[in-house]
């Protein structure tokens, strides 16, 4: 590409489409540049607003480990069935008040659903897990204990590759349901029936209702939801570490280079970014269309 300078000084060239003009399909004059625009509409981030976010991240990856933790507990038989259970059903006895109470009014005049209701769901659940964990005590039998831990750790990585981090209440429908699969799997190695009921109700509890609560606390309380990422985290750092130090502190590693790496390099490579636009675009039609579709 390039101008004509014969050309353009006898016929000046036109931008248009439908005018035979003496110049060749790709030509351009000295004006082509002048509507040249550079990084147009890019956002620039501020790390530690970055830092804040990734604890979301940060802190799943903590949930994950907590639940490994209590797993390995119950395996071990440190932690009684009975224990798991209660705690587990005061804690989201407790997260339920909480939640009601960081709720506003206009999320409470927009959700119809009543406590009456929320009750009856959480009946129906515990009492068909507790119906079919029998059943889903033996449910792997016939599979090998490596394979099914195998299973565990890669729905548990589907899980949080799949999680929706910035909507995540309700939880995603594949993260949910990856990590129910997880906890069916290993709970399924546990020595009784009560055992697989317990660890079920504290999948649902860690895996299902604890993003809905942390949601809302990123969104009412904002001010208290980096200091409720920061304790999810060291819990689940140092729950693993009663049971592995080497995996506390790959957990400990994995944690800096999310929380505290990863947003480093962000905000670093965002001031790197060079993105130019300019009449070579494809067209952008603005224009509400939405008439036309009826």
């Amino acid at each position: 590409m390039g101008p004509d300078g014969a050309l353009s000084q006898s016929v000046p060239w036109r931008k248009v489409l439908w005018e035979r003009q003496p110049f060749p399909d790709n030509y351009v004059d000295q004006r082509f540049l002048e509507e040249l625009r550079r990084n147009e509409g890019i956002r620039q981030y501020r790390y530690w607003a970055v830092v804040k976010e990734a604890g979301f991240v940060g802190q799943q990856l903590s949930c994950v480990a907590i639940f490994i933790t209590l797993w390995l507990y119950m395996e071990q038989g440190l932690l009684a069935p009975e224990t798991l259970f209660w705690t587990s059903l005061t804690c989201a006895l407790l997260g339920y008040g909480l939640y009601q109470a960081l709720t506003s009014q206009t999320e409470s005049c927009s959700d119809h659903r009543t406590h009456l209701a929320d009750s009856q769901s959480a009946v129906l659940f515990l009492s068909f897990t507790f119906g079919f964990s029998p059943v889903l005590k033996t449910l792997t039998e016939s599979v090998s204990t490596d394979t099914v831990y195998a299973m565990s750790a890669l729905m548990l990585l589907a899980h949080l590759v799949s999680f929706p981090y910035a909507h995540p209440s309700p939880p995603g429908s594949l993260s949910l349901n990856a990590a129910l699969f997880a906890s069916v799997c290993l709970a399924s190695r546990l020595p009784g029936a009560l055992h697989t009921f317990a660890m079920l109700t504290c999948a649902l509890l860690v895996f299902a209702l604890w993003p809905c609560l942390l949601q809302r606390i990123r969104a009412n309380a904002p001010s208290q939801f980096t200091g409720v990422c920061v304790g999810v985290c060291v819990g689940g750092v140092g729950g693993l570490g009663s049971q592995s130090l080497g995996g506390a502190m790959l957990l400990s590693l994995a944690l800096v280079s999310v929380t505290l790496i990863c947003p480093l390099l962000l905000v670093r490579l965002q001031r790197q970014k060079d993105n130019i636009h300019g009449p070579w675009d494809e067209a952008e039609i603005h224009e509400d269309l939405s008439r036309f579709l009826h």
